[in-house]
């Protein structure tokens, strides 16, 4: 008994502290638009998206028995040590890519890690091959659906304040990103700090602590607070390649992209299914950049980042692999 309480203490502790990263490293985006304009200064902008977060955060749990329900077939086919290695994986990830700063996905990352220590535990049978369909083509469609959104509202935005001079335009939308990039703060919270619940809610569950897949109040308490703790910690690093290196943004670009950003991941909250924050960040602005004109997004990094998108989830799988074939060795 003993042991496995230590284990079960292993995935919270590893849990929240890829909140605590998914915090600097993904929350970034949240803020990235209204910082790169100067709506707001980084550290008032960390503040209030970390407050934002840890309120957004404790909106639901749909996303939660997304991740803990559709990824693996039942809770008798994980263990706590198949879930430190997936957590354990996609944590190096983050930390990989926030070095470099790379925008990188956290959602694609713990999908990942999941799905390759599951594949070298149980094997397919342990997977939930229509339910990881169902993720993966929320995290594929997501940011295309923002990028063609934010054409479409930047491309509205000109045809109605197109004939205003661009000082007037600006001042009032600098005003307004203030409230964009609440939304913004407020829907990451109520997708992203879900991923964590859900592995923990699924530990647990594995574990025989609860009877049923019902995240438990401290469970939502103690991911919103390590994901507010991790914002607050900041991290400029991705905010500079987000919201300076994608597309130049002004005042009423960056509150379209913000908009636009906030509506498609609430949308995804409302629907059960997690997203990846930093590539629907990346497509709306892109988006928002297309409609002015196409040239004007930086297609090399765009190309980066596409890579790391592509790449993620297989790379965090054999990460997820190969930590857990570790783990057995060793204990």
């Amino acid at each position: 008994m003993p042991d496995l309480q230590i284990m079960i203490f292993l995935v919270i502790g590893l849990a929240l502290i890829f909140d605590f990263i998914n915090g600097f490293h993904d929350t970034a985006n949240a803020i990235a638009t209204s910082v790169s304009t100067r709506a707001i200064s980084p550290t008032h902008a960390i503040m209030m998206t970390a407050v934002l977060n840890f309120l957004g955060a404790l909106y639901s749990t749909g996303v939660a028995k997304t991740i803990g329900t559709d990824i693996v077939k039942s809770a008798n086919h994980v263990d706590e040590k198949i879930l430190i290695a997936a957590l354990s994986g996609a944590v190096i990830w983050n930390i990989i890519t926030w070095y470099i700063a790379l925008p990188s996905s956290s959602s694609h990352a713990l999908v990942g890690g999941v799905i390759g220590a599951v594949l070298v535990s149980t094997g397919v049978v342990g997977l939930n091959l229509i339910g990881i369909g169902k993720i993966v083509l929320s995290l594929i469609l997501s940011p295309l659906v923002a990028l063609c959104v934010g054409f479409v509202m930047m491309r509205v935005f000109y045809m109605i304040f197109g004939n205003l001079k661009p000082y007037v335009v600006n001042d009032n939308f600098m005003r307004m990103q203030l409230v964009s990039a609440s939304l913004m703060a407020f829907s990451h919270g109520s997708n992203d700090a879900q991923k964590s619940m859900g592995i923990i809610t699924l530990a647990l569950l594995a574990g025989g602590y609860i009877e049923t897949f019902d995240v438990p109040l401290i469970v939502k308490i103690l991911a919103a607070s390590a994901m507010a703790i991790g914002t607050a910690s900041g991290g400029r690093r991705i905010i500079r390649t987000v919201g300076t290196k994608i597309f130049k943004l002004e005042p009423i670009s960056g509150f379209a992209a913000d908009l636009t950003s906030a509506t498609v991941i609430f949308t995804a909250t409302l629907a059960h299914l997690p997203v990846s924050t930093t590539h629907v960040v990346s497509g709306s602005i892109m988006g928002v950049g297309t409609a002015k004109r196409i040239r004007a997004v930086h297609w090399d990094v765009a190309q980066q980042m596409l890579v790391a998108w592509v790449l993620t989830i297989p790379c965090t799988a054999i990460m997820g692999a190969i930590i857990y074939k570790i783990f057995l060795l060793l204990f």
